[in-house]
């Protein structure tokens, strides 16, 4: 692994393990890692869920700013992991400007839109459906964002994972193995 300083950030549907996988690169790499989700809550005062539900813009803004606050005020000799919420390719001016900077890797981990859409029901019965499923069908409304969305992540991504029945550990493993990850920027 090189020591140059760059900011890998694990991207990809809601479930798709981001977080978790987040943490088992960090053991591997050696690195920081920065779950935005947490980091918002803790900037914002505030869940991610509810800032959503308060309006869409008002957590995009608060995203935006968690991760901005990240690549300006932070300079890691190794690489800085981030898990960012599931939803942030339809942050369209952040992504314009992450896909922008030389120093950000982004990372998709790929899962069937059943497979998300599972973990998100089981999910639901601790706190409901997500803030940005509404509809009278959520499955279905969930399975055309999926859509949109993936096309939209492999289209930016530098390393595109697929994380389908994968522990973290075996997700983290891909990810480090990937060239991109070696390069000294």
């Amino acid at each position: 692994m090189s020591g140059g300083a760059f900011y890998l950030i694990l991207t990809g549907p809601k479930h798709s393990g981001k977080t978790s996988a987040g943490y088992a690169l960090q053991k591997i790499l050696g690195s920081d890692f920065v779950d935005i989700d947490a980091l918002i809550e803790e900037r914002e005062g505030a869940p991610a869920r509810i800032l959503y539900k308060r309006g869409r813009e008002i957590f995009q803004k608060a995203e935006a700013r968690a991760i901005n606050s990240l690549l300006e005020n932070t300079a890691p000799d190794k690489p800085l992991i981030i898990a960012a919420g599931g939803g942030l390719i339809d942050n369209e001016e952040l992504m314009a400007a992450l896909v922008q900077n030389p120093l950000v890797f982004l990372v998709y981990l790929e899962v069937s839109a059943d497979t998300a859409w599972e973990r998100i029901e089981n999910g639901a019965l601790d706190g409901g459906l997500p803030a940005f499923l509404d509809a009278k069908n959520p499955k279905e409304q969930h399975a055309a964002i999926h859509k949109r969305r993936a096309a939209a992540y492999e289209k930016i991504a530098h390393i595109i994972i697929n994380a389908e029945n994968k522990s973290p550990r075996q997700i983290a493993g891909e990810i480090a193995d990937k060239p991109a990850i070696c390069l000294d920027i």
